[in-house]
């Protein structure tokens, strides 16, 4: 792959700079609606609890608690089993996208539990669109330093499946209907604890879109 040098690279790069797709930084308010974790770690699946306290290592006794994680399927780059750093410590979902998947898959609800979420937040739009290194904090100083998307999977249909076992199919249409409405994956930045109606902040960083 050539790269331009000189004056010809100089101006190629002041001609992407100048295209550039900026998004300013901004704040947006949300609260916390829900709060759940894993009753037992053979299973994603959570369950609303009073409260969650969050140390560097995530949900205390959490299924996906650890500052490191094992490597799987979203990583074919590296071997199944690599250890690696834990970028997703917790699931963050929304109660307005939540109602938007039931009502594609023409669920009277779809319970955050179901699909394994931690946190469940209400007023912040289209939550699943945040961008990378989001922050998000929380009125008890806690604060949950957004990865990225959380692409939907058959495994979290599966589940669905499970609590609705009269209708078949379930577990390939969650991934069609939850695209780009799955939520995010996150982990702790700043320790501290979480409750049901806790304010949120947003803080979205200054991002663009790479013009290659």
């Amino acid at each position: 792959m050539s790269v331009e040098t000189g004056e010809a690279g100089h101006a190629a790069l002041e001609d992407r700079l100048a295209r550039l797709q900026r998004v300013p930084a901004r704040k947006i308010s949300g609260k916390t609606a829900e709060v759940l974790r894993t009753a037992k770690k053979s299973d994603f699946a959570t369950v609303p609890c009073a409260a969650l306290d969050l140390g560097f290592d995530g949900i205390e006794g959490d299924r996906h608690g650890g500052r490191t994680r094992r490597s799987g399927g979203r990583e074919p780059w590296y071997p199944r089993g690599t250890v690696m750093v834990n970028e997703r410590q917790l699931s963050i979902l929304s109660v307005e996208e939540l109602a938007l998947i039931a009502s594609r898959m023409e669920l009277d609800a779809l319970p955050a539990g179901w699909i394994g979420g931690n946190v469940v937040t209400q007023c912040i739009p289209s939550l699943s669109l945040l961008p990378p290194r989001t922050r998000l904090v929380f009125e008890s100083g806690a604060v949950l330093r957004v990865d990225g998307y959380n692409s939907p999977c058959r495994a979290a249909g599966r589940k669905i499946a499970e609590h609705v076992p009269e209708r078949e199919g379930l577990d390939l249409l969650f991934p069609k209907t939850a695209q780009y409405l799955r939520g995010l994956v996150a982990f702790v930045e700043l320790p501290g604890r979480i409750l049901p109606g806790d304010a949120i902040t947003a803080h979205l960083p200054e991002h663009w879109i790479y013009p290659g």
